[in-house]
C-alpha cells in the first residue's frame, strides 16, 4: 500500500505500453498500473504503439517517434523523450530502462531530476551485436554507473556483476510472474497438440539462447513427445538455417515461428510437459517466469541466473547430450515432472509477485524524491580489467 504523498514518476527508454514486446515493457505495464492505482502520476514514454490513447490502465502515455533503424531506434526515442521531459514539470523520480540509454542521464540530472537506471542483463555478451555494438554497451554500462542516482539489477547475479566490476551498490528488483491458476480455456488442439504431450521452447534464435543445442539434443534423443519451437531470428539468418537443417527429416520437431496471440501462447506454456529454457546472458528471464507461473516443469541452461530463479528445482543442461537425457527423463518419470511443475508454480506465486515488485519501485521512487543518490561515490567508478564470472559456478545435476 502507498504511504505518504503522491509522486510523479516517469518511465523512459522502452517501447512502452501496452506491453507487446519483452520484459521491460511488461514490467512497466505491471508496475506502472499498480503505482497509478496507488494514486501516483505515472508517465510512460511509448513508441510504435497502434493505440494512440493518452491514458492506459491509469498511466499517462506520451507517444513519440523513433528512427526505424535497429542500431538507433531505442536511442532516438529516448533522446526525444528526454527532451520532452526537460521542458515539462520535473518528475519526482525517473526510471530509465536499458543501460544503452545512459548518455541521456546527464541531461535529466541537469534538471535536478533523480534517475534510476535499470541495467538489464549482460547485453554486450549477445551475439547480435558486432564489435562496435559490444564496445558501446560496455562503455554505456560504465557511464551509467557514473551518472545514475540508483542502479536496478533484476537478479542477484547481475547485482554481483556490478559489485565486482565497479564496486557500486544496486537495487535488486525482480520481475513478477503471471500465474495461471486454471488451465486456459483455449487448448492447443488447433496445433494438433495434446495436454502434457510436448516439450516447448520459446526463444529468439540467437546463440546465447542455445536453441541449436536444444534442437540437436532433442533430435539425438529417444523422446517420443514432439518438440515445439516458438521463435524466430531477427538478426541471424545463418543460425536459423542451421536449426532448420537439424529439424528437417525429424517429424518430432515442429518449428512454428513466432506466436503473438498471447492467449495461444499461454495455452502452449500451460499444456507443455516441459519448457526447455536456453537463455544464458540475461538475469531473471520473463519467459522462464511465464513457464513457472503456468505450472510447467523446466529444463534450463546451467547458469546461476536460471538456478537461482528455479531454486535448483529442475533439470539443467550444459550441452546437447544433457538435453537428450533430460527430455527422456521427464517423459519417463511423470511423477517427478509433475512435482517439479507444481513446485515451479508455487515458487513463482510466492517469490515473484508483481505487488512486491511495485512495492520496491515505489520505495525506490520515494528515496529518489527525497534526494537519495549513489552519485558522489560512483561518479569515478572504473571497470576492473579482469573478466567477470558468476560468483557461484553452475553445478551439474542428474535427473
Amino acid at each position: 500500500m502507498s504511504q505518504g504523498n503522491a509522486l510523479t514518476i516517469a518511465m523512459v527508454g522502452t517501447r512502452g505500453v501496452p506491453a507487446a514486446y519483452g520484459g521491460f515493457e511488461t514490467a512497466i505495464e505491471e508496475v506502472g498500473r499498480r503505482l497509478a492505482e496507488r494514486g501516483h502520476d505515472v508517465v510512460v514514454y511509448t513508441r510504435g504503439s497502434e493505440r494512440r490513447e493518452k491514458e492506459y490502465l491509469g498511466m499517462r502515455v506520451v507517444h513519440l517517434p523513433a528512427v526505424p533503424v535497429k542500431q538507433v531506434e531505442t536511442l532516438s526515442h529516448t533522446g526525444l523523450s528526454t527532451l520532452h521531459l526537460m521542458f515539462r514539470r520535473r518528475p519526482d523520480a525517473t526510471f530509465v530502462f536499458n543501460a544503452a540509454n545512459s548518455p541521456f542521464l546527464p541531461l535529466l540530472r541537469l534538471r535536478r531530476a533523480r534517475v534510476a537506471l535499470h541495467m538489464d542483463g549482460l547485453e554486450w555478451r549477445r551475439s547480435k551485436w558486432g564489435p562496435r555494438g559490444k564496445a558501446y554497451y560496455r562503455w554505456a554500462e560504465q557511464f551509467g554507473v557514473r551518472t545514475a542516482d540508483a542502479l536496478i539489477a533484476d537478479a542477484p547475479g547481475i547485482a554481483d556483476y556490478y559489485t565486482h566490476q565497479f564496486g557500486v551498490p544496486t537495487e535488486l528488483i525482480r520481475y513478477g510472474a503471471p500465474i495461471l491458476e486454471e488451465p486456459p480455456a483455449r487448448g492447443v488442439g488447433e496445433l494438433d497438440l495434446e495436454p502434457d504431450g510436448y516439450h516447448l521452447v520459446v526463444a529468439r534464435f540467437e546463440p546465447e539462447n542455445h536453441v541449436l543445442e536444444i534442437v540437436q539434443g532433442y533430435r539425438d534423443s529417444a523422446a517420443t513427445l514432439p518438440l515445439v519451437v516458438v521463435g524466430s531470428a531477427p538478426y541471424s539468418a545463418g543460425y536459423t538455417q542451421e536449426i532448420q537443417r537439424l529439424a528437417d527429416g525429424d517429424d518430432r520437431i515442429r518449428l512454428i515461428g513466432g506466436v503473438y496471440d498471447q492467449e495461444l501462447l499461454d495455452a502452449l506454456y500451460a499444456n507443455a510437459l516441459t519448457y526447455v529454457h536456453g537463455h544464458s546472458v540475461g538475469g531473471t528471464n520473463p519467459s522462464l517466469l511465464r513457464a513457472m507461473g503456468a505450472a510447467t516443469a523446466v529444463i534450463g541452461f546451467d547458469v546461476p541466473f536460471n538456478r537461482e530463479v528455479l531454486d535448483d528445482d529442475g533439470w539443467f543442461f550444459a550441452d546437447a547430450d544433457d538435453v537428450a537425457a533430460h527430455v527422456v527423463a521427464a517423459e519417463n518419470d511423470r511423477a517427478l515432472t509433475a512435482t517439479r511443475a507444481r513446485n515451479a508454480q508455487e515458487r513463482a506465486r510466492t517469490h515473484f509477485r508483481w505487488e512486491d515488485v511495485a512495492d520496491e519501485y515505489e520505495a525506490l521512487a520515494r528515496r529518489l524524491a527525497d534526494r537519495s543518490t549513489i552519485h558522489p561515490s560512483a561518479k569515478r567508478a572504473r571497470r576492473r580489467t579482469e573478466d567477470w564470472a558468476p560468483s557461484s559456478a553452475a553445478k551439474r545435476t542428474t535427473p
